[in-house]
């Protein structure tokens, strides 16, 4: 049943990255029904992953509640390979909500890169790097973003046909 609720929940995310999201949320919350996908060391990422669609539907409220499930998971269980994520992603959230007061957003992003390079999770810390790179672009902080973004990209020797590491690439030329 794990490995069925699983698929289920990525298949839906999946959906709702390729913008069916009717079906997609569907998806996952047939993933949820089944079980599986509730198994303590897999939970926290199930519940990014639907609160990430949340997000891409436009719902941040709902993405932060899911978020905040995530979160208590993660602090029940121990297993904390995603959090940083669930730290980017509230960043994000509370961007989205209130563009005009970014300091609770920052301090997210900032966490999620902290606890990144703690796990040395080299691909969570590019994706909480760019958001906070996005976030000091509109601020005017070209320069900060550009050396905190170009020295997380030098890490990298191989997997530049990602889409995280395209996306850096291209934000990197955006802030040069």
């Amino acid at each position: 049943m794990f490995y069925l609720a699983a698929a289920l929940v990525l298949r839906g995310w999946a959906l709702v990255e390729r913008g069916r999201s009717e079906e997609g949320m569907a998806q996952i919350r047939q993933g949820f029904d089944t079980g599986g996908a509730t198994r303590s060391h897999m939970r926290a990422h199930s519940l990014a992953l639907l609160a990430e669609a949340w997000g891409k539907e436009g719902n941040f409220t709902e993405g932060l509640a899911e978020l905040a499930k995530a979160f208590t998971q993660v602090e029940e269980t121990g297993i904390r390979f995603y959090e940083p994520e669930l730290h980017r992603l509230k960043g994000e959230f509370l961007l989205a909500l209130n563009p005009e007061n970014p300091a609770e957003a920052e301090a997210c992003f900032r966490q999620a890169v902290a606890i990144a390079r703690r796990q040395q999770a080299r691909s969570l810390e590019l994706r909480a790097t760019m958001s906070l790179a996005r976030l000091w672009q509109r601020q005017g902080r070209r320069d900060e973003a550009r050396a905190m973004l170009a020295e997380i990209y030098g890490w990298f020797t191989e997997g530049f046909e990602t889409a995280d590491l395209k996306e850096a690439k291209a934000l990197l030329e955006v802030i040069s």
